[in-house]
């Protein structure tokens, strides 16, 4: 008798691949795409506050 029952291990194995094989984002591109612009927007927004904050910083100095 084997320690081990075979099946189980394919029925996993099958699992991880069909797991491994989804692609959410191929699935949700205009997701991808929001996040994306509201990743870019974000990134605009701070390197405005960092830049009034130093133009701040030298004009007081």
């Amino acid at each position: 008798m084997a320690a081990i029952d075979n099946s189980l291990i394919a029925r996993s194995e099958a699992a991880v691949s069909h797991l491994a094989k989804r692609n959410w984002a191929s699935q949700e591109p205009g997701v991808i795409v929001v996040f994306a612009i509201v990743g870019c927007v974000a990134i605009l927004v701070i390197g405005l506050f960092v830049q009034k904050k130093m133009a701040a910083r030298k004009a007081s100095s």
